[in-house]
């Protein structure tokens, strides 16, 4: 081969192209590369994307940049994949046109030069159809034409040659940096969905009943009006009997404990059947159906583990672990021990039936009409199997999304995202300091993993009462809600839990409920609101008013001169929207201090003039300096939601 340019360190390129980037429509994918060539000829390169229903690729031309270092862009407009690649080119017509001119400046003659061109012209219309080659031997013939030496040279130094010159490269010794690099556009609720989890049992309206798909029906105005599109339900199906826990995990049950609903499976059905006290199939489906129509998608929860007296167990034995006395295996995690639960063997001579099987039980849920999955410890099962179901799943339901639940190891949670998981978990539940919320977030919006790792922030689950959370007041429950609610654009709750601050520990010293929801069944007054619930409302309206709320990868930390108070930036890529907020991390006194002006992020030119709206409470601010007064009383609010009009620009 005699390609003479190289190219090397293409981003994004997530392992080697091994797996796609992540997009949703309209939002841009940013290519850079170090690119160069042998000698000092110019070289030029350019970025080629096509729609995966597209023949024809579409190219722009990169520009060079600092150290060899070439960008270009493309927006993603349809849903589906997107294959894009990197080219490089020696160009001797560039290098010649660059020369002309500093030959021309100093006064040279210019007419063997002329005649150069002119060759060159004619071997780049050997490059392009018919139309425009016949443009470039036209120009390479004036080029020529006898007596027209000074016309021939002012053509060359006209805007209309530096055009051709640029927009009809000759392409030499080219080399194409191909490795399989795809970017998935999927649905819009990708990036911005707000998220309410309760369990269906715990929704009947007077005590002692064990709650329906009907009252849960009851309830969707209520999740509506507070601003949530998704409501997620722990598993809806058959509860085992066998070995089922009481209240608070306790290894026997009482009559009448319903048992956890993630023990799946019993005389009554499996993963593809609905535990009868919550009602009929075709109730979960009118469930879901309503609920769209509100606005609201039901999520399922997908956990791929078995009760003792789950049928799968009777009819694919091979499918789980046996011990040597004839007794099957639990799942364990030394010590604990979940009596309740057998874990599926995903190394069984028999996978393949396996994982057909556990398709067919996503396909099933999709056909009633889920198209969101909060996928129960993923983590736990093989990484091709994920990459291979999950793609199989989205080539009939492409706009299907799946929530990875794995608070593991960052690599782990890395390649559960890479293999196709649309959401993930995060550590947000435990970054508690401003600096390390700072940090976190850089790595999220910084790093590689912004390409593939889309972060959906929890402040509590049914397994987990953060420590901060433990006997905390209304302020940092607030406090904590906000920031998930403003620094990620997928969030979510474990809901009436939070809402009414339920803040007591087990204990056993761990990040667990005292009472814990898993395990019994509740009654709620959900007619009760508070001061959490009247924030919770206005913010998630905030946020499906303001578009820079609904992006994750926009947030800019700014400079304030009260370690309490934690400042960032949120706007739309053309600044039509942008959104600041300060949140007060003090949860016991009030906090005051003066936060900088991004002058160069908002393109603010001369003196500051900003007119600043607090959504929150509607107070209207004037700022002119380049450091502003701010203050926060946690008991009234944790932070401010700023909207951000710019008087003066450039």
């Amino acid at each position: 081969m005699r390609n003479r340019v190289v190219i090397e360190n293409v981003q994004p390129e997530i392992d080697h192209g091994s797996y796609f980037i992540k997009r949703v429509p309209g939002e841009r994918v940013d290519v850079t590369a170090d690119i160069f060539g042998d000698g000092h000829d110019h070289i030029r390169a350019s970025l080629l994307y096509r729609h995966e229903s597209q023949k024809r690729w579409t190219e722009v031309f990169m520009e060079e940049g600092i150290n060899d270092v070439w960008t270009a862009s493309f927006k993603v407009e349809q849903k589906g994949l997107y294959h894009y690649k990197v080219a490089g080119w020696i160009d001797h017509l560039l290098h010649w046109y660059d020369g002309f001119l500093k030959k021309q400046e100093a006064g040279q003659d210019m007419k063997v030069e002329l005649k150069i061109g002119a060759g060159f012209l004619r071997r780049a219309a050997a490059q392009y159809p018919k139309p425009k080659a016949k443009d470039l031997k036209k120009m390479a013939d004036q080029l020529e034409e006898e007596g027209k030496y000074d016309e021939a040279v002012q053509l060359v130094l006209s805007p209309g040659f530096k055009q051709v010159v640029e927009s009809t490269p000759m392409k030499q010794f080219e080399t194409t940096y191909d490795h399989n690099l795809r970017v998935r556009v999927g649905w819009e609720k990708e990036m911005f969905s707000t998220w309410y989890e309760l369990f269906p049992r715990s929704t009947a309206q007077e005590p002692g009943r064990h709650g329906t798909f009907k009252d849960v029906e009851r309830l969707l105005p209520r999740v509506q009006e507070m601003g949530f599109d998704v409501l997620y339900m722990p598993p809806v199906h058959p509860i085992g009997k066998v070995n089922r826990k009481g209240k608070n995990n306790s290894t026997n049950a009482q009559p009448g404990e319903p048992g956890s609903p993630w023990a799946i499976g019993s005389d009554e059905g499996g993963h593809k059947a609905i535990h009868p006290e919550l009602g009929t199939q075709e109730d979960y489906e009118a469930l879901i159906e309503k609920a769209r129509g509100m606005g609201i998608e039901v999520a399922l929860d997908l956990a791929f583990q078995c009760a003792p007296d789950h049928p799968y167990i009777k009819e694919h034995p091979e499918w789980f672990v046996w011990r040597p006395d004839g007794t099957i295996a639990y799942a364990e995690n030394p010590p604990k021990k979940y009596q309740d639960i057998v874990p599926i063997n995903f190394e069984t001579e028999d996978w393949k039936n396996l994982w057909e099987e556990l398709k067919s039980v996503v396909i099933h849920w999709c056909e009633a009409g889920i198209r969101i999955f909060r996928v129960d410890n993923p983590h736990t099962k093989p990484f091709r199997f994920w990459e291979w179901c999950i793609a199989e799943v989205q080539k009939q339901y492409p706009d299907t999304i799946f929530l990875s639940e794995a608070f593991t190891r960052p690599k782990v949670m890395a390649e559960l995202a890479k293999v196709g998981f649309n959401h993930s978990y995060t550590y947000f539940t435990w970054r508690n300091t401003r600096r390390e919320l700072e940090e976190y977030m850089t790595e999220l919006t910084r790093t590689e993993s912004r390409e593939y790792f889309r972060p959906n922030f929890w402040p509590n689950t049914p397994d987990i009462l953060a420590y901060e959370l433990m006997n905390a007041g209304p302020s940092t429950f607030a406090k904590r809600f906000m920031l998930a609610a403003t620094l990620s654009s997928n969030y979510g709750m474990y809901g009436p839990s939070y809402e009414f601050m339920e803040h007591s520990p087990n204990t056993n010293g761990k990040e667990e409920y005292l009472n814990s929801e898993k395990y019994e069944t509740r009654h709620y007054d959900w007619n009760h609101r508070n001061r959490l619930t009247e924030l919770i409302t206005k913010v998630n309206h905030i946020r499906k008013e303001q578009p820079a709320l609904q992006d994750t990868w926009n947030i800019h930390f700014t400079r304030t001169d009260n370690e309490s108070l934690m400042s960032y930036v949120k706007l739309t890529e053309d600044k039509s929207n942008i959104i600041w907020c300060v949140v007060n991390f003090d949860t016991d006194y009030r906090q005051s201090g003066f936060v900088e002006v991004p002058k160069e992020l908002l393109g603010v030119t001369g003196n500051v003039n900003l007119r600043v709206t607090d959504l929150l409470t509607g107070q209207i601010y004037h700022w002119f300096n380049e450091w502003n007064y701010v203050e926060l009383n946690p008991d009234q609010l944790p932070g401010h939601i700023f909207k951000v009009e710019l008087n003066n620009r450039r």
